[in-house]
């Protein structure tokens, strides 16, 4: 009885240390995601917003269970799990379900029972950054811009990468590449190092456009440099997009009025294009007040970081920031047309359960450090 009233006690404790605000914030847009679905769906809830409402309260629950979880855990499987997304990463080429020209799923089933569709993709971006953050934790300081350091972090970044190039998946596979890179930088990295990997990147751009994309992925890099390009067919989604932010105004057509929306001319509108209803619907002030709350958001996992001491629990807070950040800004110069349409979906909004489990998973993580901040981690036997 004694040990069931500690553990009563400990749980409380930590379930009172948990940002209020921005589980509130989190909620609040995970809801906004369900009307706007809605909407995109011309009113129908069972077209998506009814199944988002409750993936949104699972999810939630489902961060809370991770957060008051002891950080030694997260940091002990922090390898393991990489390795067995990897694993379903690979298991993508063999048993895959293709959609829409993409092989990228994995349905989870017993004998002709389907329990789940998920996509490995999007899990690694979680497990990149707990791997990174261990990786780092583990390495002495002196040997982050080493040989062994370097090839030890790309090799985490780039194995997942190639496997998801193969599917192709263009968008998450600069997700995945820019949060370890960042993670690098914010782990210490020379300057020097830094600066000659973007030459050689920037370099290397031209030979990855001709040999390293699909047709359909050049297409889209042309409709970005030139919206005129194929109007009807490449440039469409960029164009329809432009037009249904611009028509909303600065106060919008109101809720359930978008005429761009309800005449189906802008393609996926309930999931990577649902920006784009929010900016018809409620004009520059509803879009402004979102891309607030986002921004909020990030500002609060910032500080949060900054109250952690260990190397692990900062990259691991910082290193699912940058994720959530690059979600947002990707999504959103997509859809306004100042980057080419990748696939990413915005977060938290977007129609999709591996992508709002993997955020709020990593939510849930980011909680898990600054609560257990005081923790003390494992030290290396590589750390001497």
């Amino acid at each position: 009885m004694y040990n069931l009233l500690l553990g009563y006690k400990k749980t409380t404790s930590k379930l009172s240390e948990i940002n209020l605000l921005l589980v509130v914030l989190i909620f609040a847009l995970g809801l906004l995601g369900v009307a706007m679905i809605y909407a995109a769906t011309g009113g129908d809830w069972l077209s998506g917003a009814k199944q988002h409402f409750y993936r949104m309260i699972f999810a939630t629950f489902f961060m809370l269970f991770i957060a008051i979880i002891d950080l030694r855990l997260w940091y002990t499987i922090s390898y393991p799990f990489y390795i067995m997304i990897l694993i379903l990463l690979i298991s993508v080429d063999l048993m895959g379900v293709t959609v829409n020209g993409s092989k990228r799923w994995i349905d989870l089933q017993i004998v002709n029972y389907q329990l789940a569709r998920i996509q490995p993709s999007e899990i690694m971006k979680l497990a990149i950054v707990l791997a990174l953050s261990r990786f780092y934790h583990d390495l002495p300081r002196w040997r982050v811009s080493s040989i062994y350091g370097l090839f030890g972090a790309f090799l985490i970044i780039f194995i997942p990468m190639f496997f998801i190039m193969r599917q192709p998946d263009l968008g998450t596979t600069l997700l995945v590449a820019a949060t370890g890179l960042s993670i690098i930088f914010l782990a210490g990295i020379k300057w020097r190092l830094l600066a000659g990997f973007l030459i050689f990147s920037f370099i290397s751009i031209p030979l990855f456009f001709i040999f390293g994309l699909k047709t359909y992925q050049r297409e889209r890099i042309l409709t970005f440099l030139d919206p005129t390009h194929d109007p009807n067919g490449a440039s469409y989604h960029i164009t329809q997009s432009k037009i249904a932010l611009g028509s909303g105004g600065f106060n919008g057509k109101g809720f359930m009025s978008g005429t761009q929306r309800q005449l189906d001319y802008v393609p996926e509108n309930r999931t990577d294009f649902i920006f784009t209803v929010i900016g018809e619907e409620f004009g520059f002030i509803g879009s402004l007040s979102t891309i607030a709350i986002y921004m909020v958001i990030i500002g609060i996992c910032v500080w949060l970081s900054f109250q952690c001491k260990q190397v692990y629990s900062k990259l691991l807070i910082l290193g699912f920031t940058i994720t959530f950040a690059l979600y947002i800004f990707i999504n959103l110069a997509m859809i306004m047309g100042l980057v080419p349409v990748v696939g990413v979906p915005l977060p938290l909004m977007s129609y999709g359960g591996t992508v709002l489990l993997t955020v709020m998973t990593g939510f849930g993580l980011i909680l898990s450090a600054y609560i257990n901040r005081d923790s003390k981690l494992p030290s290396s036997k590589f750390k001497n």
